[in-house]
This record gives C-alpha cells, structure tokens and sequence, in this order.
C-alpha cells in the first residue's frame, strides 16, 4: 500500500518519504515538518489517532488526511475532532486520493496568505518607515488621531505615502476590523464619482442596469478614503459637505435616506485653503476636512530616511531573485538626489536598480544624476533666479517634468498646474520630446 501510494504521489509531482510503523512516522514528520501526512489508522507500534494527536500537538496547524478501512463513521468523526484535515475509506481510487491531497494543500496556501495579510495591517507593520525628525512626528500624529473619531485630512506631495498614512489611521484605530475602502477622487468624471460614493438606483442613468451599492455603504462601519480630494466638482463637494453634516445621502436616482456610521480620511497634493481662498474649493467643506490635519514631508526634508528606505525595497524586491547589496557610492549618489517624486519615485528606482544589476552587488547603473535645475525646482518663491548658465528652455523642460510626477502622468491636470491650456502643453510636450507613460 505505501509503495502505490509513493508511486501514485511523486508521479504527481511531490516529494514523498513512507514509514512503516506509527513511531517511525512520527520521528520523521517531527525532524522534517512535511506539508502534509496520510495516516493510516491501524498501524503497527502507534497507532493513526495516537499519531494524530502527537503530531497535532507540536505542530497545530500540519494537515493530516486519515485513511481507514477499520471501525465505523464514528472512527472518522473521531480523527476530525482530533484535528484531521480530511479522511478517505478504503478501499479509494487513486484519483480520489490525488484530488483529496491538492484540496487540502490549496486550502493550506490559502492559509498562508490570509495570515501574510493579517500580519500587514498589524500595528508594527505600517510601512510607515524612518526615524527622522519628521518621521517621528508624522507618527505621533497617527498614534493620536487613530483612536478618535476625528476627519482627517492629509496633506503631500505626490509620492510622499499619502495611503499608507490613512491606513496606518485605520489600522490604529477601533475600526480596525471594519473595511477600509479607497476612492481615487480624479480617476473618475463628476456621474461616474457621484455613483462610487453614494450608489445608484436601477435606472438612475444610461447602463446602470441593477442597483449598486455605493463606497459610503461599503466603508460603514469602517473607514473611507478619498484620495486626491481637491479634484471633486463643486456639485460633489456639496453632497459631500452634506453627507459629512449629517451621515445621511440618497443613491443616485433614489429616494431612500441611508444612514451610515463612516470615518473620512481624505489627501489631497493640492494646497487646499489656498484652493479655498480663491474660489476653487469650497471653504465650508475644507473645514469640516481640516479637523485633524496632517503634512506628510517630502522625501528631500528627511534625507536621514533614504538609507532604511533602501534597505526596505531591497528587501521587499529580494522575490527577484538572490538579496543585493548597493556598491560603494551609491548610496550617497541616493541622498544627493533631490527625489521630485518622493518615496515612490526612490521605490521605483530600486526597482530598476535591481533588475538591471547583474550581480548581487548594485552599481551606479540606474542612478538618478544630480541635476542642477533641481536647486530651483522646489523653490517656494518662483520669481528667484536659477544658477547661472541654465536657460529658460531648461528651466521650462524641468517645471514640466515637474508637473507630470506630481499628478502622476495626468497631462490635464500638470497643464492645470502651470497654467496652460491642454493644447500649449502638448506643444511643449512635442516640442521638448517629453514623454509620458
């Protein structure tokens, strides 16, 4: 019987050991923690329940399959209550055992996965990573907002970690195991948004062809996040305002007052009192955001953190292959660039770093080069003239490139930010060869 199975089973594809009795087998599944054991019940020396227990008790969560011919149902009920995962009456086909053996080892990955991504949203595991200055501040914030009540608005440039700061905020606090739902505020035209947040009726619009449950239903309970919040149209804004006030709205094409228990968490890259003060976003609105709020600093303003940043991509890319190490200067060839798209630029340098070394030690292949218009490119005040020997075509090509990063490849919202109409900008775009992916 153990030789048709050894057989049945490495054709399948698995690396199989066999023991001839129960205390043999239990020597060996202790010094080798298989992924799974098939235990016959009446087995020499120890038998199959006593093997089921031992093994149970040093390694609670082994997957166990018994195999009986012997006794009644109640022998089998006996194994599950002891902790077996499966079990097959003999006589079985081998097909039957094969079948029996890939479902508990699927329900075993899926295991494995769910604890991964409990383990991610443990307080320890934030993300939120650096000890600078800033850093430490940024996180005593979190630590004391969580626990309350309070709308938060987060402040940022693009790539500064926006996200993992409201999700930090929720992990933290007591709706923790309530849903987190994220709405991206400027993917979306002003029906399509309207819809997301609040739902819609059967009917309400062209295609909405069942009712939808909309993300303020989804998040009860929970938190939602609106991302890039100063993209809202001001009808938006309004019903926001009001859903805010009163934690009440209607469905899109419905009547019905739903009612709903939600946390607002929202982030925005845009300077938003200032978007207030001329008109472009409502004030009412932008003070019922701004209760708790919260600036997340630049990468370039905590240049202390790139070192343990780094060392968190690499070890979050060692799945690429074998772990790699940066070579000699180019760490500080890192720190000396000013980071324009902040942490996510850095992670996606990495990246590239990474790919294209072909050793385990990383070289300056793939380094951003320290660009000179750089000194003037964060400039709070626009009218300071860039070091000699720059000219305006540069200066222009870099406030561009600018513009595109910190709207993430948005052509009409970078065309916004300079002030640009949609056309003027793509004849720029053309005219300095500047591509966007």
């Amino acid at each position: 019987m153990r030789w048709v199975l050894e057989r049945a089973l490495v054709k399948a594809g698995y690396d199989v050991e066999t023991a001839e009795d129960g205390q043999l087998a239990i020597d060996r599944a202790l010094s080798e923690r298989p992924d799974l054991v098939l235990v016959d019940l009446k087995m020499p020396k120890v038998d199959g329940l006593s093997v089921l227990r031992t093994l149970k008790g040093h390694y609670p969560d082994l997957l166990i399959v018994m195999m009986t011919a012997h006794g009644t149902t109640e022998t089998a009920v006996e194994a599950m209550k002891a902790g077996a995962h499966d079990y097959l009456m003999k006589p079985f086909e081998i097909d039957e055992l094969l079948i029996t053996v890939a479902k508990a080892l699927e329900v075993e990955s899926l295991r494995e996965q769910v604890d991964y991504l409990k383990e991610e949203v443990q307080p320890n595991r934030w993300q939120l990573i650096g000890d600078s200055d800033k850093m430490q501040t940024l996180k005593l914030l979190v630590e004391r907002v969580a626990p309350t009540p309070a709308t938060v608005l987060i402040q940022g440039e693009s790539g500064t970690g926006k996200e993992l700061v409201a999700h930090a905020i929720h992990t933290l606090s007591p709706r923790a195991d309530g849903p987190f739902i994220r709405v991206n505020c400027a993917a979306l035209t002003e029906t399509l948004l309207e819809s997301e947040l609040f739902g819609h009726e059967k009917g309400a619009f062209t295609g909405a062809h069942t009712r939808r449950s909309g993300r303020f239903e989804l998040a009860d309970s929970g938190t939602l996040f609106l991302d890039e919040i100063g993209e809202l149209s001001f009808n938006v804004q309004a019903k926001l305002l009001r859903v805010l006030q009163e934690r009440t709205f209607e469905r899109v094409g419905g009547e019905k007052t739903i009612q709903v228990d939600v946390r607002i968490i929202a982030a925005t890259n845009r300077d938003l009192l200032r978007e207030a003060q001329e008109g472009r976003f409502r004030e009412d609105l932008y003070y019922r955001l701004n209760v708790f709020p919260i600036l997340v600093p630049p990468l370039r303003e905590r240049r202390e953190d790139i070192s343990v940043l780094v060392e968190h991509f690499l070890d979050k890319l060692s799945v690429y292959g074998k772990d790699k190490t940066l070579g000699p200067g180019v760490l500080d060839q890192l720190i000396a660039y000013t980071w324009p798209g902040n942490v996510r630029e850095l992670e996606n340098v990495i990246e590239r770093m990474v790919i294209i070394s072909p050793g385990a030690v990383i070289g300056l292949e793939g380094v951003p080069t320290f660009n000179p218009s750089n000194q003037f490119e964060k400039s709070l005040d626009p009218f300071i003239l860039p070091p000699e020997g720059i000219s305006l075509e540069e200066i222009e090509k870099s406030f561009i490139r600018q513009a595109l990063e910190q709207t993430d490849g948005n052509q009409s919202q970078a065309a916004k930010k300079l002030g640009l109409s949609r056309y003027a900008f793509l004849y720029r775009l053309e005219k300095y060869g500047i591509s966007v992916h």
